[in-house]
């Protein structure tokens, strides 16, 4: 009986306390949007936006090497200012590659934001594809 009466005083304080604010406690807030924040939190792999896009990049070129493929078979080789015969696949490997190592290394001496080695690495991919 001294328990039930002992909770019946403490009720009026929780109630008070979930008013002022205690009851959003546990409760994410939506932040907007995060290139960093997982898509799919409980997900084996940590998709963000940013993988996101790198994966739809990569399988898009592939895609339209397929399509270039087809209309022009070959693979459009070239001897570039490397000394390499190169085709269209071994182009973009070389500018992937290249793209990794630039980002690397930006993280490595600079650190964040990403934005002036994505432009180096634009302008690495259309030098391999235009010279290499």
């Amino acid at each position: 009986m001294r328990y039930a009466a002992f909770m019946l005083t403490l009720m009026p304080v929780v109630a008070n306390a979930q008013t002022a604010g205690w009851g959003n406690l546990g409760k994410a807030e939506d932040k907007g949007f995060s290139w960093t924040a997982p898509l799919w939190p409980s997900f084996w792999m940590a998709w963000t936006p940013a993988t996101l896009a790198v994966f739809i990049g990569i399988f898009s070129a592939m895609a339209l090497l397929t399509v270039l493929e087809i209309r022009r078979p070959g693979g459009d080789e070239r001897t570039g200012i490397l000394g390499l015969t190169t085709t269209r696949g071994d182009r973009l490997f070389i500018s992937l590659l290249g793209t990794s190592y630039i980002f690397m290394a930006w993280l490595w001496l600079m650190g964040m934001p990403l934005w002036w080695p994505l432009a180096l690495a634009i302008a690495w991919g259309a030098f391999c594809f235009w010279k290499v």
